[in-house]
């Protein structure tokens, strides 16, 4: 592929040497920022238990369905960001590359403003859809609504990270989180215990997280990077095609996660807040027992992205098969882990009864569940990175509604609330295979002619939203 004019000689990072290597150093680099955050929101369940009210537990996990709905909308403009840089990067067009960051930056903060705002104005009534009711919904919507409001700051924070990540800066995008950690971890003890806020403390602690990490994160760019550069209006025409076009499938791709969880949240809610808060254990250790798998899902678009704007497929396809062995690698050590350590996790949430329950069978089979979704992860980047994003669109609605509902309903007929932590988890397997029926599909497929970001993807986003009429 010839290089455009104003290109750099230099190669981007991941044009050569070990793609298992770079895919190894990437994600545990960036699992151990995402540790960080994870354990915080551990430490916050933590906190929150040792307070003695179910009510307070059972509100964080019908906050946290919602938080990770709004959270998705930041996942999807990282996702945009990071795969147009790394393409750019990979085609040798450093100037590209600054623009695309900066205006993919300012569409993400501008509409998540409106985003995070709508959805404040409904916080009651969302929460309330969930199961939530009395106290709890009281305590749920206060939470959310000091939250809520800094949604912009997380996408700069994700943005950025996500820029450093397509210039192969990992260590940077994990110090970023580090510090974001580091401050809730702070202020979490100081602000629940110490003022005696509870969960209104726990929320504020969030938001200086945020804060932290957008500083973090946005620093790098500018001062190792060469900043972002100042797009002219026909720049921002131009490039809200290309963002768009990967944008907007991979918000709806990320969408269908919290839509499928509102609905595990609800049907948990059925067998009593009991449930509800073991469920928000599980949904806390979760993250931070595969972190380095939610970081697989950001680390590899990178690689993909790089070498498929260099022209070298056998790279890209060499990356997604690795990608894979790390998955299965990743979920057996640390399913192994889980089991052994089962008794003290439950013993440090104080759960009893149903709780513990919950948690006992998360940390036995249904940890080894989650290569399942770790395969889809990685499938679901490299359509992201191949230019087909609403594939990953399919297979994550795919799996969060045929994958879960039916699957929830008979399990939770069968087995009670553990039956829907099984549902839930049965459904990763159907679609972890479609979705590597349809990678190996694409990868026959693909060639890099296939990417013309500021003509053919305009064309293709005007066809499908109509409701943006911009020319070029």
């Amino acid at each position: 592929m010839a290089q455009p004019a104003g290109a750099s000689a230099t190669q981007a990072k991941f044009l050569s040497g070990s793609l298992m290597r770079h895919i190894a150093v990437m994600s545990l680099t960036a699992s151990v920022g995402l540790m960080a955050i994870f354990l915080v929101d551990l430490v916050d369940m933590i906190f929150i238990s040792m307070l003695g009210h179910e009510e307070l537990a059972a509100a964080v996990g019908y906050a946290g369905a919602i938080l990770f709905f709004t959270t998705s909308f930041g996942i999807g403009m990282s996702i945009a960001a990071g795969a147009l840089v790394a393409r750019a990067l990979g085609e040798g067009d450093k100037q590209t590359a600054k623009r695309r960051a900066a205006t993919a930056l300012l569409y993400g903060v501008v509409i998540g403003s409106v985003f995070a705002a709508i959805v404040w104005a409904f916080v009651p009534q969302l929460t309330a859809l969930l199961g939530a009711s009395g106290e709890t919904l009281v305590l749920a919507t206060g939470y959310l609504r000091i939250i809520l409001p800094s949604l912009p700051v997380l996408i700069v924070g994700m943005v950025g990270g996500a820029i450093l990540r397509a210039h192969g800066d990992a260590r940077r995008a994990m110090m970023a989180t580090i510090w974001g950690g580091v401050v809730n971890a702070v202020l979490d003890p100081i602000l629940i215990f110490g003022l005696d806020l509870e969960l209104t403390g726990a929320a504020l602690a969030s938001v200086c997280a945020r804060a932290t990490i957008a500083v973090m994160s946005i620093y790098p760019v500018l001062r190792h990077h060469g900043g972002l550069d100042r797009p002219r209006s026909v720049d921002f025409k131009v490039d809200f095609a290309a963002i768009m076009t990967i944008a907007l499938p991979a918000i709806l791709t990320q969408f269908a996660t919290p839509v499928g969880q509102a609905y595990v949240t609800r049907a948990m809610a059925q067998f009593g807040e009991d449930a509800v808060a073991g469920m928000a254990i599980v949904g806390r250790l979760v993250p931070v027992s595969f972190a380095v798998i939610f970081a697989l899902s950001g680390a590899i678009g990178p690689i993909v992205g790089q070498n498929f704007g260099a022209g070298q497929l056998d790279r890209v396809r060499r990356a997604i098969r690795d990608g894979l062995v790390f998955v299965l690698c990743v979920s057996v050590g640390v399913s192994a882990i889980l089991f052994i350590l089962r008794a003290p996790i439950a013993d440090l949430f104080n759960a009893e009864g149903l709780s513990r329950d919950l948690v006992y069978l998360f940390c036995g089979p249904l940890a080894l569940a989650w290569f399942f979704n770790g395969v889809i992860f990685v499938t679901n980047a490299s359509f992201n990175n191949l230019g087909h994003p609403f594939y990953s669109t399919w297979i994550n609605w795919g799996r969060q509604t045929l994958g879960t509902i039916p699957l929830v309903i008979l399990g939770a007929s069968l087995w009670g609330a553990p039956g829907v932590l099984i549902g839930q988890a049965a459904g990763g397997l159907f679609f972890a295979v479609i979705a590597l029926a349809l990678s190996a599909r694409t990868l026959r497929k693909v060639a890099p002619a296939q990417f013309d970001t500021d003509a053919v993807s305009y064309q293709r986003l005007t066809k499908r939203i109509s409701l943006f009429h911009f020319r070029r």
